[in-house]
């Protein structure tokens, strides 16, 4: 009896193994294997905030409902001039 306490205790750990055997990071000098979008886990956190990679997540603008492409500022060409005419006014 105690001998199954004990095996059942030590239970493999269930983490998630990373990408294919010897695929690493597609980010200059980096040799961590590589989790998601051919990146290792803190190079894809790093394009998930946008700091690194050409396309990022939100290339949309930010104003609610709209689906635009966004220019500057997060906002796309209307709403940056709509938040342009209100300042000035």
């Amino acid at each position: 009896m105690a001998e199954e306490k004990a095996t059942a205790k030590t239970k493999p750990a269930k983490t998630k193994p990373a990408a294919e055997a010897g695929e690493t990071c597609c980010a200059e000098k980096c040799k961590q294997p590589a989790r998601a979008k051919g990146y290792c886990r803190k190079h894809y956190m790093a394009w998930r905030r946008g700091k690194i990679g050409k396309k990022q997540r939100y290339n949309i603008c930010s104003k609610e409902a709209c689906r635009k492409p966004a220019v500057a500022g997060g906002k796309c060409a209307e709403h940056k001039k709509g938040a342009e005419a209100a300042a000035a006014a």
